[in-house]
């Protein structure tokens, strides 16, 4: 039965490009057909329980199938397979669009309800289950220079993830709209790029923030080798602790951290950055975000890669951070930025695939890439994207118009 039922989504998925599939029992079948721009790839599954696992929860069932060996590459790679199934109904297809039936909307009420509340203690744990598993792993992936891991920005003639990722802090610095003398606080640091760079560039004195032991200890020591370690300041600590400090910023900017926050603590971060930010202060907020309404984290993403954390939409985002009077005085969506970059994180995986099973294993490998190649069709064919958005808490503390913006980036990149 879950063989056939498998068959049969796979006949009505598969239009463009081919899968060739071979069951367990050795019973091979091809769907879709040849077309430019979309591959050809061809599977097996080792056991008979693999199309029941797929049934039961897709995206968690392929990703273990695929993990465990069970669910075989034979021809074309797990990025070329998933763009395959994603590429096929894109996000933004065309059609009818009708209301969710009433099964569909309970199930996304109850996942909501279920969706963690990330306490303290909470958040410690799941910011360490993803960014303690080693410093190692992300210089083999990252840019080298600022270590990003977060959505570069690609504007025309950037070819390389490190020009990419440079423009990225550029793009985000010029939003800040900085000044010497200024306090700048980073929220969710990482390994201290954007630290490190603003303190690099302007007279201000930068305080990053981050749960992760791992990044702490490696921020400090690019501070240190970069020459900014005077001026550059790295905690551990909450976001919620911070405010408890007295202590006030004229500029906040938080890079792909907002995605750890969880849902129920919106208004929470909010407040908190409300309070922190001076009453003439700007702050930048990037982030990924939903293109469509509010949706739920899938079960691989919470078990494996992010506990905790949750994509929000534009809406609930703005919600949330209206009720702290924070006006958003600029908002830029990212369409395809995140994908490229995705795809040379990707690739860098790709060239260091033995350094990488040599420092965990083939599971961990197939896991890790898995992650990759399903955040990347996220991009290109999903509901994903990234926003920046601008705050303010005055309405004069920021020019008229955004051409300040241009001239502080072209300021700032490289000719």
């Amino acid at each position: 039965m879950s063989k056939r039922l498998v068959a049969r989504f796979l006949e009505s998925t598969v239009r463009e490009g081919t899968l060739s599939v071979r069951f367990a029992d050795g019973d091979e079948r091809t769907f879709g057909k040849s077309s430019d721009g979309f591959p050809d790839i061809a599977i097996a599954f080792t056991d008979a329980k693999v199309p029941r696992d797929i049934l039961l929860d897709p995206r968690i069932g392929a990703g273990e199938a695929f993990m465990d060996g069970r669910l075989v590459i034979e021809r074309g790679g797990i990025m070329d397979l998933v763009q395959l199934l994603r590429s096929n109904k894109p996000w933004e297809r065309g059609g009818v669009l009708r209301a969710p039936r009433l099964a569909q909307r309970l199930k996304n009420r109850a996942a909501f309800a279920i969706e963690s509340v990330n306490n303290r203690i909470g958040s410690r744990r799941n910011v360490s289950h993803h960014y303690d598993i080693g410093n190692a792993l992300y210089r083999l992936m990252l840019d080298p220079e600022h270590m990003q891991y977060s959505c570069a920005y690609w504007p025309e003639g950037v070819t390389t993830l490190c020009e990419a990722q440079e423009a990225k802090l550029a793009h985000i610095a010029a939003k800040l709209a900085l000044a010497d003398g200024q306090n700048v606080l980073d929220i969710g640091c990482g390994w201290g790029g954007m630290a490190i760079y603003l303190a690099s560039k302007f007279d201000v004195r930068v305080t990053g923030i981050t749960l992760s032991q791992e990044q702490l200890a490696l921020a400090r020591e690019r501070a240190v080798s970069a020459g900014v370690a005077d001026r550059v300041t790295f905690d551990l600590v909450d976001y919620r602790d911070v405010p408890a400090r007295g202590q006030r910023f004229d500029r906040i900017v938080s890079v792909g951290m907002f995605e750890h926050v969880g849902r129920p603590q919106f208004e929470t971060f909010f407040r908190c950055c409300a309070n922190l930010l001076a009453d003439d202060g700007v702050m930048l907020l990037h982030t990924i975000g939903r293109f469509g309404g509010p949706g739920t984290t899938d079960a691989f993403t919470r078990k494996y890669i992010f506990p905790g954390g949750y994509i929000p939409a534009l809406s609930e985002t703005l919600a949330a951070s209206e009720k702290s009077r924070l006006i958003h005085s600029d908002i830029e969506t990212l369409r395809l930025h995140y994908a490229r970059t995705l795809r040379a994180w990707y690739a860098n995986c790709e060239a260091n695939r033995d350094a990488i099973l040599a420092m965990y294993d083939e599971r961990f490998y197939r896991m890790w890439t898995f992650y990759l190649a399903g955040a990347t069709a996220a991009f290109e064919w999903g509901s994903m994207g990234n926003y920046q958005i601008q705050y303010v808490r005055s309405r004069h503390a920021i020019p008229l118009t955004r051409d300040y913006i241009a001239g502080a980036e072209a300021s700032l990149r490289p000719i």
